[in-house]
């Protein structure tokens, strides 16, 4: 089985924390907002897969983005790829997926650079500086 590490979009890699080749992003931004955090990747050198959520995002919650979170990282275990890390910002979703996926260990980044609730972003802004 395939082990890698997973790592959350906002408050994670916007604050720098970058991940290896092989390492997934596993962000609770919705699907509509694929498009600007694209752009921001591509802007970052960054081209790992990307797992958005698949609810709108007027519709999503911190809670929800934890419970997709955790849903995508049991997908890709049933799928031959463990996740042995994942970098989380929010204490919220790192409860959820320490309780629905026990086998990973959840790495807290705790800081206060990003704003938790759902914010919607521009390409054109560097988030770094949210």
């Amino acid at each position: 089985m395939k082990e890698i590490n997973g790592f959350d979009c906002d408050g994670v890699l916007t604050v720098g924390i970058r991940p290896a080749s092989d390492d997934f992003i596993i962000t609770g931004r919705s699907y509509e907002e694929a498009t600007e955090t694209y752009q921001w990747l591509d802007k970052h050198k960054i081209t790992n897969v990307v797992y958005f959520n698949c609810l709108k995002f007027d519709d999503k919650t911190r809670k929800s983005s934890g419970e997709h979170k955790a849903e995508s990282i049991k997908f890709l275990l049933d799928n031959g790829i463990k996740v042995v890390n994942f970098f989380e910002d929010d204490e919220i979703q790192k409860e959820i997926i320490e309780d629905q996926c026990p086998w990973v260990n959840v790495i807290h980044v705790v800081h206060d650079l990003t704003e938790k609730e759902n914010v919607r972003h521009t390409g054109d802004e560097d988030w770094n500086e949210i």
